[in-house]
């Protein structure tokens, strides 16, 4: 789908959100007034949006996507905003699948990239290695898939103590980062290494690049004031 998009669109395609199904049924229980966008319910969603500084054209762009991608067996259903107010609803369904999560329980939440073919099979298997450590959690990766960006968060089984799923972190995020090195990606994308991956950094990083930003670190901060403690 992604491919047909940037096929028919190019520059013109400035989102495509990968949403799985259990993260709309988390913003709809959760965050109201989010509702189904669809009759009907599918494991995975895609948030679509083109831009253009022309006021005519992309509604027409819109419908040949859609119509060769169901062409083509690639979707199922489609919705088409038809105003601002029901763009926002669709981008509203987007923003709520982070802060949801809280409600159902303990999250463990990552941040990482993988090329964007490999965006499927990273996702199957950084699944399968999380259940294997947690029985029953529930993965709700999600994100940016133009750029290979999945937030892959682990929500608690249902029922489950949260501390006691929460004392699975490292453990987890070390089988998640296993799967995005299998697939040379990266264990931080959008939100950078920050404090919590500044010690994982130097295993993940080449030794000379490494070496380099500490170079730059420290020419442009000998006495270590900028944002001290941070990555470097």
């Amino acid at each position: 789908m992604l491919n047909l998009v940037e096929e028919q669109a190019g520059g013109s395609v400035t989102s495509f959100e990968l949403i799985p199904r259990i993260a709309l049924e988390f913003a709809v229980r959760h965050a109201p007034p989010c509702r189904d966008p669809l009759s009907d319910q599918h494991p995975w969603y895609v948030l679509l949006e083109l831009s253009s500084q022309r006021r005519e054209g992309l509604r027409a762009t819109m419908e040949d996507i859609l119509m060769t991608a169901a062409e083509r067996r690639l979707i199922n259903d489609a919705t088409i905003a038809e105003s601002l107010d029901q763009t926002k609803a669709l981008w509203l369904l987007r923003h709520h699948i982070a802060d949801t999560q809280k409600y159902e329980g303990g999250s463990i939440k990552q941040d990482v990239s993988v090329p964007v073919n490999a965006v499927p099979d990273f996702i199957a298997e950084a699944t399968a290695a999380v259940q294997a450590i947690v029985p029953k959690s529930r993965p709700v990766p999600f994100g940016h898939l133009g750029d290979g960006n999945i937030h892959f968060n682990v929500s608690q089984p249902l029922g489950a103590d949260r501390a006691a799923f929460l004392k699975h972190w490292d453990e987890v995020n070390n089988a998640v980062f296993a799967v995005v090195a299998k697939y040379n990606g990266s264990i931080s994308a959008e939100h950078g290494i920050g404090v919590m991956k500044r010690d994982l950094l130097p295993s993940v990083k080449d030794p000379v690049a490494f070496e380099l930003m500490r170079g730059f670190k420290r020419m442009l901060d000998p006495n270590g004031i900028l944002n001290p403690g941070k990555v470097l």
